[in-house]
C-alpha cells in the first residue's frame, strides 16, 4: 500500500494547531524540515493524530510521559485497530529524568496452557493456516497487564484517569482514512468471517468508506469496566469470561486459567553504542533490540558517511549485514524463561567485526546459515514515543500481529484479539517453538538513543523484521548523514532477510542496476510503501530546549507538541 509523503492524516493539522501551541526556537543543531513538529516542552508522536491528541491531553493535565504513553496505547485500540490494542501485547522502554538506568516492561502475549507442540505441529495440520486467524491464533493478551504495571511503578495517574480520553474517543469516533479503508478492504474475508468484528468495521458487508466515522460503543464500555475494576476484570472477570466463551465456542484451546496466570515482566533493556551514542532497546523476549544493536555494530566498522545515502556500496553492505543478523535471530531468539538467548554474544562488537569480515564488496552471498527459522513477517504493529516537560522519555511498541489480528472479537467487548501464535516457529525443535506459557519471539524494538547519558531520541516502528532495518537506517540517517528527524524517517529504505533485497522506489535506478549486477535479487516497491514500516520519533535537542517530532507518512502517524 502506497501513500504520498505527508499525505495521510494531514487533514488533522488545523485542529492540531488549535489544540497545541508549537514553540519554535532558534537555529537548529541539525536541519528541521516542513514535516517536523517543533515544540518547547512536551511531545507525543503516534500512529494516529487523535491518539497523539489524547497523549497531549494527559500531559496538559499534569501526567508524565508514562501516563501519556498508556493513554495513547489505549486510544490506538480505536484509532488504529488494524495494528494494536488491548487484545495484543508489546514492550515499553522508559527512561525517567534523574534515574541513570532505563527499564523495560515486557507485556508480550504468552501461549495458552494447552498450546503444546503436539497440538500445533500435528502431521495433519497446517500451522500457518491455523495461526493466521481464528481461535488457535490467539495468545494471552498482555497489554492491559503491562500498561497497568507501568502506571503502578512509574506513572502519576490511575488507570481510570488515563482511560477517560480513550472512552470519549471510542464514543465520538474517528474519521476513516483512505489507509484504514484500504486495510479493511484487504482483510475483508477475515473480518467478514467473525460477526462481532464485521459489525464494527463493515457496513452491509462492505468496508467503512473514507470519511465515515468509526465509533465503538462496546469498546467504550470495555474501557469503563477497566476504569472501574482495574486489570482484574480483564484477566478474571467479565471481560475474561467473554473472551474465553468466544474462543472456546470457536474451538480453540484457550482457557480462563491462561488469563488468570498472565504476568507482565520488568526487564533490563539491551544496550549498545553507535559512534558515541548509546542505544537502549527492548530485551528478549523480543529479539528486536538485540539484533538492531548487532546490525549497527556491523555497520559501525564502515565509513557510512563517506559512502553516502542511497549508494550501491552502502546498500550492498547493509543488505549483507541484515542477512547475517536475521540468520542469528531466526535460530536463537526465544522466551528467556525457556531458552538461554546468547544476547551478550550478539551485542559483542568483536563478533560484529567477525561478521563484517565475511562481507565481500561487489558480491552478494547466500551462505549465511541457518536461515530457515525466520518467522513469517507481518505488516502490523504500532509505535508511539513521548517526552514530557520533566524530561521523562518513553518508547512503546505494541501489536496484534497481522492486520486485524486473529479477526476474533468477543461479542460485546469491541476489541480484536491478536494472532501472535503465528510468531512461533512453524516447526518443532527450535528456540522459538510453541510451548505452554511461552512468549513468542518478536522484532519489536522500542528504542532510546542517548548522548552523554541524556536522551537524544525516542523512536520505533511497526513492520515485523522491517522494524529492525528501518530503525538502523533512521539512526544512520541521523548520525552518519546528518539528516533532520523527518527526513531520516522519510528517506527511502531497503530490507533483506535471506536473498531478495526489497527496495523502495525512490532509490536511484542506476543503484538498483548495480546491486543486481553484484548478484542481489531485487524486488521493487512503490515510492512510499507501508511494507517498510511507519516510524514515529522525537528528537531531544537539550541545548536548544527544543523537541522535534516526526511521524512516518507511510501510515497515518502524527506528532503533536506544546
Amino acid at each position: 500500500m502506497t501513500t504520498p509523503r505527508h499525505g495521510p492524516a494531514r487533514w488533522f493539522a488545523a485542529a492540531a494547531a488549535a489544540l497545541v501551541l508549537l514553540s519554535v526556537a532558534c537555529a537548529p543543531q541539525r536541519p528541521v524540515g516542513p514535516g517536523d513538529t517543533v515544540a518547547g516542552k512536551a511531545m507525543v508522536a503516534s500512529a494516529h493524530p487523535a491518539a497523539s491528541a489524547v497523549g497531549i491531553e494527559i500531559l496538559r493535565q499534569g501526567g508524565n510521559a508514562v501516563d501519556a504513553a498508556v493513554a495513547v496505547a489505549f486510544a490506538l485500540t480505536l484509532a488504529e485497530p488494524n495494528a494494536s490494542g488491548i487484545g495484543g501485547g508489546g514492550y515499553m522502554v522508559i527512561k525517567l529524568a534523574g534515574v541513570p538506568e532505563a527499564t523495560t516492561v515486557d507485556y508480550r502475549e504468552s501461549a495458552p496452557g494447552r498450546a503444546t507442540p503436539e497440538y500445533y505441529y500435528r502431521p495433519d495440520g497446517d500451522f500457518s493456516a491455523s495461526t493466521s486467524q481464528g481461535p488457535d491464533a490467539v495468545g494471552v493478551p498482555g497489554m492491559v497487564a503491562g500498561t497497568a504495571l507501568a502506571l503502578e511503578q512509574h506513572g502519576t495517574m490511575t488507570l481510570a484517569q488515563v482511560l477517560q480520553p480513550a472512552i470519549r474517543l471510542a464514543r465520538e469516533g474517528i474519521e476513516v482514512t483512505p489507509l484504514l479503508n484500504g486495510m479493511i478492504l484487504d482483510n475483508l474475508d477475515k473480518l467478514d468471517r467473525f460477526p462481532a468484528a464485521a459489525a464494527i468495521y463493515l457496513r452491509d458487508g462492505f468496508p467503512l468508506e473514507p470519511g465515515d466515522t468509526l465509533r465503538n460503543e462496546d469498546l467504550a464500555r470495555t474501557f469503563e469496566l477497566l476504569a472501574a475494576h482495574g486489570p482484574s476484570v480483564f484477566y478474571e472477570g467479565e471481560l475474561a469470561q467473554a473472551m474465553v466463551d468466544e474462543l472456546q465456542a470457536l474451538g480453540g484451546v484457550f482457557e480462563l486459567d491462561d488469563l488468570r496466570s498472565y504476568q507482565a515482566e520488568i526487564r533490563a533493556p539491551v544496550t549498545g553504542s553507535y559512534r558515541g551514542y548509546d542505544i537502549v532497546s527492548a530485551a528478549p523476549s523480543t529479539g528486536g533490540g538485540t539484533h538492531l544493536i548487532q546490525l549497527l555494530n556491523i555497520m559501525e566498522g564502515y565509513d557510512v558517511a563517506g559512502m553516502g545515502p542511497g549508494t550501491a556500496p552502502y546498500l550492498h553492505r547493509f543488505a549483507e549485514a541484515m542477512k547475517m543478523i536475521f540468520a542469528d535471530k531466526g535460530a536463537n531468539s526465544g522466551d528467556p524463561a525457556f531458552y538461554d538467548v546468547p544476547t551478550d554474544h550478539f551485542l559483542d562488537k568483536a563478533y560484529a567485526e567477525e561478521l563484517r569480515g565475511r562481507i565481500r564488496d561487489g558480491e552478494a552471498r547466500f551462505d549465511y546459515a541457518p536461515l530457515e527459522l525466520v518467522p513469517v513477517a507481518s505488516g502490523s504493529t504500532s509505535h508511539l514515543s513521548v517526552v514530557d516537560e520533566a524530561g521523562n522519555v518513553v518508547a512503546l511498541t505494541q501489536s496484534i500481529n497481522s492486520f486485524f489480528g486473529s479477526g476474533v472479537v468477543a461479542p460485546g467487548t469491541g476489541f480484536l484479539l491478536n494472532n501472535h501464535m503465528a510468531d512461533f516457529d512453524a516447526q518443532a525443535g527450535g528456540a522459538n517453538a510453541v510451548g505452554p506459557g511461552k512468549r513468542p519471539t518478536s522484532s519489536m524494538s522500542p528504542t532510546l538513543v542517548l548522548k552523554d547519558g541524556a536522551p537524544f531520541l525516542t523512536v520505533g516502528s511497526p513492520g515485523a523484521t522491517r522494524i529492525i532495518s528501518a530503525l538502523a537506517q533512521i539512526v544512520m540517517n541521523l548520525v552518519d548523514f546528518g539528516m533532520g528527524l523527518d527526513d531520516a524517517i522519510e528517506a527511502p529504505r531497503i530490507h533483506c532477510t535471506t536473498r531478495t533485497v526489497a527496495i523502495e522506489g525512490r532509490i536511484a535506478p542506476e543503484v538498483v542496476q548495480e546491486l543486481e549486477a553484484w548478484g542481489h535479487p531485487v524486488r521493487m516497491y512503490p515510492d512510499w510503501d507501508a511494507y517498510f514500516g511507519g516510524a514515529q520519533g522525537i528528537l531531544i535537542q537539550k541545548g536548544k530546549n527544543r523537541l522535534v517530532g516526526a511521524a512516518d507518512s507511510r501510515r497515518d502517524g502524527f506528532a503533536l507538541g506544546y
